[in-house]
């Protein structure tokens, strides 16, 4: 990674996240001048932070796209989410007291810029603005919700109950339909299988009469399923 100068670009698109967009316009045009932050360049394949390594500072990634990977107990490594700027990650373990260390390793997909804030002063400004503070909160629990979502996917041992488990994880409330975001190579490291796998399942679900697939929307056909999918 390589420190650059942050332009009126990036701090246009500082504002766009949601911990700082709703701000006052008197906090927005002071809040950069009471943050100790720094603004990278980051290249193809640069890891942006390590698993395991304590999480020091605010990161904003205003630019690009990372991956965020988690090495199990086993050794594999399993692909967790997507960050697409700009969004701010890492949140919730940035005052973590119990153990503020990062539970997984971001990797940028492709060229990307990066914005980091220093502990302290992220603290100090969160403490004296309750709007920063309320937005902080929210962003946490929202990461905790999909951290949790994600575990209960991967807790599911075979490809068609990690499926299942995905598409009801996303498809509305009151709906049978499933806009499903990811193809089809990065659904099957999402679930943590092979996609030639997760192919043959699906095709054997359709053919069951369990779901109806057009493109990428899916459509869970309900009567189908046993009591135990019914979440």
């Amino acid at each position: 990674m390589e420190k650059i100068v942050c332009t009126e670009e990036h701090k246009e698109l500082i504002f766009q996240i949601p911990l700082f967009r709703d701000l006052p316009q008197n906090v927005k045009s002071t809040l950069l001048d009471r943050l100790d932050y720094q603004v990278f360049h980051v290249e193809k394949k640069d890891e942006v932070a390590r698993q395991g390594t304590p999480c020091k500072r605010l990161y904003v990634l205003l630019k690009g796209k990372l991956r965020a990977d988690i090495i199990d107990g086993s050794g594999n490594e399993v692909m967790i989410e997507y960050i697409i700027a700009p969004r701010a990650f890492a949140t919730p373990h940035l005052f973590n007291t119990v153990d503020n260390r990062l539970p997984v390793t971001f990797t940028a997909l492709e060229e990307s810029v990066l914005f980091t804030a220093s502990k302290e002063s992220t603290f100090k400004l969160i403490s004296e603005e309750p709007s920063i503070l309320r937005s902080f909160l929210c962003i946490t629990g929202n990461c905790n919700k999909c951290t949790v979502s994600r575990l209960n996917v991967l807790a599911h041992k075979n490809v068609r109950d990690r499926f299942v488990a995905y598409l009801f994880e996303h498809k509305r409330p009151g709906s049978s339909l499933v806009q499903v975001v990811h193809n089809q190579v990065q659904l099957a490291e999402y679930l943590n299988v092979t996609r030639p796998a997760l192919s043959k399942e699906i095709n054997k679900m359709v053919k069951e009469g369990m779901i109806k697939v057009e493109g990428k929307t899916v459509e869970l056909l309900r009567g189908n399923y046993p009591e135990t999918y019914l979440l």
